[in-house]
């Protein structure tokens, strides 16, 4: 008899090892053992907000000590050139591309997710985010740019999308009775990835570093086994509840918002819908907001302060020699952790706090008060107030976070929990346009107040700040548009049973509670939570450190 059909059940006979059948919990499962399961992937595909820590040294892969331009290099040329080092402009449309293919692959294979289960998805996730930063380090030993754009941008922006979907519907169902929560805890290392990985990236670099060698390939070959390890852990550590349990002693409340269905749409009629569409307009003007700022935190800081950063408040940017400029770097670096710190803290706490004040009015939070931030922004430059401006834009991107963490259970809400992975896969494409709008506006923006003759400090930047607050005006407008659905939309139940029918979920595992869920923050649960708190505490304190000079 295979390992398969220990079970005298025979429910497992079979079945293999990676399929949603092997995963439905049994009786004496923790849910708590899953929100970490779903950080050791998401920590690990964070690190796609810290991979420009990679442009600089590899502008620099052929010269070492400096790079080796080409006056006449062109993108094109660039993706094949052997002779000429990459322009860091060449490099960061690999940022493009994660967030691209993350939200098309979201898209594209968030049904097959939702029948194949967490578990395969998790997996596949770790081979094409991992197996991508191995082809990318290969593209650096060879110096071909396009098989980077292949390796990390496009097969690891695959794994990206997949394996930042993977937790969501999952957690949904494991806590119901903490809807946003639960959405929080799913997405909310995806914030903080960077936070660990860029300064363990900087170490290894550092280790690797030679008179031939910048460190760079060496680097993704190490993070892509550590992550590979980290994030298969994570995918066999995915376990599913069975068709109708529920949280020991708890009951769906009696009285429920009307914004809150019980039902469920299927996954080809969400899109029919307007409530659709306005979501997607929800987060993709959020997104482009926020994105805009993290994008250009580091520059605008060091432009709108100065020397001011380094006890010369008299000094402006243009003013400052080359020692000074990188003084201020390494400060306005600090200052990008410390976004990335307000990003993860956000996602959570805003998560949390929409199942107490509900999902529309969390999103009316985030337009009104990132319209006043963003509109008092330039008025805090012009002061020279640090700590208000550095302020103002943590909780600009606290609700960056938050607003990705609401959004699930905000489908959920709206659309049941059927099919919320998938529908939030299709909603990701959101993301991948709010990431080509939200920096391609920021950017042309501030080139044409240069080339209009603007010089470096707050005014640069006033201009792109109302615009900002007046993406967020309109998403202000989509939220309040947002209505509950008719029930034309819903599937009966009878279609629903089906559906769990077809996907054996009904026949795994026994109904109700039964002794599934429960234990709360045991020693298992502990020490799983420690795998994955500890690189984040870590990285916690990295980010911390770098920022005190900022105000120190």
């Amino acid at each position: 008899m295979t390992a398969a059909g220990t079970r005298t059940d025979g429910a497992l006979a079979g079945v293999g090892l990676l399929d949603r059948e092997r995963i439905v919990a049994r009786p004496g499962f923790n849910r708590w053992l899953v929100p970490p399961a779903a950080l050791a992937i998401h920590l690990c595909i964070g690190m796609a907000y810290g991979f420009s820590v990679f442009w600089l040294p590899l502008s620099k892969s052929l010269g070492i000590t400096a790079s080796t331009a080409c006056p006449d290099l062109t993108l094109a040329s660039a993706l094949f050139t052997t002779t000429c080092d990459w322009r860091v402009a060449d490099l960061g449309w690999i940022y493009t591309l994660f967030f691209v293919l993350l939200g098309s692959s979201a898209a594209i294979w968030g049904g097959w997710l939702e029948r194949a289960g967490p578990r395969k998805a998790g997996v596949v996730s770790a081979c094409c985010w991992c197996g991508g930063i191995i082809l990318a380090a290969i593209g650096v030993i060879t110096h071909q740019l396009w098989m980077m754009w292949l390796g990390a941008g496009v097969i690891g922006g695959i794994g990206l999308g997949l394996g930042y979907i993977s937790p969501v519907s999952t957690l949904i169902k494991w806590f119901p009775d903490r809807r946003g929560m639960a959405t929080g805890m799913a997405i909310m290392g995806f914030g903080g990835g960077a936070m660990i990985g860029a300064p363990l990236a900087n170490l290894l670099m550092n280790a690797f570093k030679t008179d031939s060698s910048v460190g760079v390939w060496q680097t993704f070959i190490v993070m892509a086994a550590i992550y590979f390890v980290f994030m298969m852990g994570g995918a066999f550590g995915y376990r599913i509840p069975p068709a109708g349990w529920r949280p020991e002693g708890w009951t769906p409340p009696a009285a429920k918002s009307t914004m809150i269905t019980t039902k469920h749409v299927h996954l080809n009629n969400a899109h029919k819908t307007k409530q659709f569409w306005l979501i997607w307009a929800v987060l993709c003007l959020n997104v482009s907001a926020g994105i805009g700022v993290i994008g250009m935190a580091s520059p605008m800081l060091q432009e709108i302060f100065a020397g001011s950063l380094i006890g010369l408040p008299d000094v402006g940017f243009a003013q400052l020699d080359a020692g000074q400029k990188a003084s201020i770097a390494t400060i306005a670096a600090g200052f990008a952790g410390l976004l990335s710190l307000f990003n993860i803290g956000g996602r959570f706490f805003w998560a949390s706090l929409s199942d107490k004040i509900g999902r529309k009015n969390t999103y009316y939070c985030f337009f009104v008060l990132g319209i006043v931030l963003y509109a008092l922004a330039p008025t805090f430059a012009g002061m020279g107030n640090k700590a208000l401006f550095v302020l103002s834009f943590g909780i600009i991107l606290s609700m960056y976070g938050g607003g990705f963490a609401t959004i699930p259970a905000y489908l959920a809400d709206i659309f049941g929990t059927q099919f919320v992975g998938a529908i939030h896969g299709r909603l990701l494409t959101a993301w991948a346009t709010a990431g080509i709008v939200g920096p391609v506006v920021v950017n042309y923006i501030r080139e044409a107040q240069i080339a209009a003759g603007v010089a470096p400090g707050p005014t640069l930047y006033t201009g792109t700040m109302y615009i900002l607050a007046g993406m967020l005006a309109l998403g202000l407008i989509a939220n309040a548009l947002i209505r509950p659905l008719s029930d034309k939309w819903f599937m009966s139940d009878d279609e629903v049973a089906a559906l769990q029918a077809k996907s054996a979920a009904v026949n795994a595992g026994p109904t109700g509670s039964f002794g599934i869920g429960t234990g709360g923050l045991d020693a298992k649960a502990m020490l799983a939570w420690a795998v994955v708190g500890i690189p984040l505490l870590w990285g916690v304190w990295v980010t911390l450190r770098a920022t005190f000079a900022l105000f120190g």
